[in-house]
């Protein structure tokens, strides 16, 4: 059994500093946290979002059980300098940045001064791992979240105009960042899905049938429980396919927004993997908080304000 997670642990900052938690003790219950949800998944590869310090991701490989390889992406927001990475129990073979857009694609405007950006400005990860007999690529992100923010640091907007202009950008970076993504997994699969295991996985920042999170798919049709899908067609080699409607129901959602569940981190699949699907399920050690669009205020929050989204395959 080949076990492949992804988890957006928040914040993940040693103490003190700008975001971090604000006493030792917090980080320490923080890290337990963590370690308690991990262990009980047992993945062999675990793709990891908000890490703010590798030195921080360190500390809380050094409290899991057995051997561990970290790496994480080098390309971040300097302003708040989070970034995805993974976990792997075998070492990968291989780890490339990703970051510049596609390049017949149109610089993106993300402010109203009109600034413009051509790469994702919190790169994703892609790592190469040898489990279950098997080379898996993977590529971890963290796409541009729905929570606006405003200049000057603001979370409110000065006016509905401002909402609007700056939900309107948030959108088309989310966008171009997952046609970038998209453009790396198009690589990684080459045509041939039906024989290579390809994951794309993390925080999407939206839900399944959001427009940003279906540019990720590739080919439309055969998704999971349609009609179509035990239909082998000439998509299938370029294809990824969402796991989500077959995560339990009753636990199918990664974060509560204003008390309401959603599913925002997902795990995407070639079609060797997801014809190799035993079961995914959510994670966590407490029930979800509900957050607002004030997230300053979980700095010395436990464990993390999203569930991880867990998947286990039988390769043969």
């Amino acid at each position: 059994m080949v076990v492949l997670a992804t988890w957006n642990v928040e914040n993940l900052f040693r103490p003190g500093g700008e975001f971090g938690p604000t006493s030792e003790a917090a980080y320490e219950a923080k890290l337990t946290g963590l370690a308690h949800v991990i262990g009980g998944m047992r993945p062999d590869v675990l793709a990891v979002q908000e890490v703010g310090e590798p030195e921080a991701l360190q500390d809380l490989v050094e409290r899991l059980d057995g051997d561990w390889h970290a790496v994480t992406s080098t390309v971040f927001e300097p302003g708040h300098p989070i970034r995805v990475g993974f976990l792997s129990r075998a070492e990968p073979t291989t780890v490339e940045q990703i970051s510049a857009f596609p390049a017949q694609l149109a610089p993106v405007q993300v402010d109203d001064d009109g600034t413009t950006i051509e790469a994702m400005p919190r790169g994703a990860l892609r790592v190469r791992v040898t489990t279950g007999g098997r080379a898996v690529d993977l590529v971890a992100c963290h796409l541009k979240s729905k929570l606006l923010s405003f200049p000057g640091g603001r979370f409110e907007p000065h006016d509905e105009g401002e909402r609007a202009r700056f939900g309107a950008y948030a959108l088309a970076r989310r966008a171009a960042e997952a046609a970038t993504v998209r453009a790396a997994a198009d690589a990684l699969l080459d045509g041939h899905g039906t024989d290579r295991p390809v994951v794309v996985m993390g925080d999407f920042n939206d839900e399944p049938l959001a427009a940003t999170t279906q540019i990720l798919l590739g080919p439309p049709g055969s998704e999971l429980d349609t009609a179509g899908f035990e239909a082998p067609d000439k998509g299938d080699p370029m294809r990824l396919w969402n796991l989500a409607p077959r995560i339990p129901a009753e636990r199918r959602f990664s974060r509560r927004f204003h008390g309401r569940a959603e599913l925002i981190d997902h795990v995407l699949v070639s079609h060797r993997l997801v014809h190799a699907l035993a079961s995914v399920d959510t994670a966590t050690a407490v029930p979800l908080p509900s957050v607002t669009e004030q997230p300053s205020g979980r700095r010395d929050a436990p464990a993390s304000d999203h569930a991880a989204v867990v998947a286990r395959f039988e390769l043969g």
